[in-house]
Formats: C-alpha cells, structure tokens, sequence
C-alpha cells in the first residue's frame, strides 16, 4: 500500500454516496460504512459496509495505490442504522470485532470498528465476536458470507420433498 504524507481528510457521506460494490446509496444500510481514498482520483470509493471496504483491497483487479481508508467509529455512532457525521477513524488505528452477532449494511456479518478497545471489548460483551486489528482481519472474512449463503443454496437444492436435507457427497 502507498500512503503520503498528509492523508485527505474523510468526507461526509451525502446523498450522492453511493456503494462501490451494490451501486446503492449508503443511506440505504445500516452499521459501519467505509471509505477509500485512492491515488489519482479525488473522490473516495464508498462502501455499505465496512467487510465490502476488506473484500475491495484484498480483489486483485481494484486499485492499489491506496492512500486513506476510513472506517465508522461505532463506538462514536448513537445510531447503528445511521451512524452521524464526524465518527470516522483511519482504518488501522482501529480494533475491529469480527463473527458478532449484529449485522451490517447488507445484511451479513460485519468488521465492526472501534477506536477504543475498551468500547470494542464491551461490544463483544454484548453481542459475541472477536477482536482483531486491522492486520489480523481473517483475509477469508469478506468473503465466508457469500460462500456460506452458496452453500445454504446447494443445501435448499438438496432438500427432499419432506423437507430433510439429503446429504452431498463430499
């Protein structure tokens, strides 16, 4: 990754920010969003969550000279569904907690961010999950909700009339 010296402040999401992935606007989902600045573009690509902002990076055909990521502080936000402008944070000073139990912008599991470990601790207190830094979010993550919910559609294919699931052959 390519950082310069003086990172672009984040911006505000407005009524023009759309998902960079779902082409939906932000205030569309709730929980986390994200931001990512990129060289040779002034514009951040917007995400609904912040797991579509880790699936951007790691996707080999996205830009790669990134020079800022944001990430919703949630313990800043009052409003899971509609965190309020000035609670953003630079991704890697935050402590995300991961396979919680509260559900992100599309739906589906959610790297939920915190700029206080202590606010990030009683977060899993409440709802489950796993620390991790910005570095130790599992390079899987973004991805096992698709894979999971490919594998509930093979399981729903498999379903016999009585509704038993029929075993696959692995």
């Amino acid at each position: 990754m390519f950082y310069r010296s003086k990172l672009p402040s984040p911006l505000e999401i407005s009524d023009d920010s759309t998902a960079e992935f779902c082409n939906m606007g932000l205030f569309e989902h709730g929980g986390p969003k994200a931001q990512i600045f990129v060289a040779n573009r002034n514009a951040p690509y917007w995400f609904a969550s912040v797991r579509a902002a880790f699936a951007f990076i790691q996707l080999p055909e996205e830009p790669k000279e990134i020079v800022a990521i944001y990430v919703t502080d949630m313990g800043k936000a009052k409003n899971w569904d509609h965190p309020e402008p000035g609670t953003w944070v630079e991704a890697h000073q935050a402590v995300y907690v991961v396979d919680s139990r509260r559900r992100g912008g599309m739906g589906v599991a959610e790297a939920v961010p915190f700029s206080d470990p202590a606010l990030a601790k009683d977060f899993v207190a409440r709802n489950g999950g796993q620390l991790a830094s910005f570095a130790e979010v599992p390079q899987h993550y973004p991805l096992q909700e698709a894979e999971a919910s490919a594998d509930k559609h093979h399981a729903d294919d498999a379903k016999e009339p009585s509704g038993q699931i029929t075993p696959k052959p692995h």
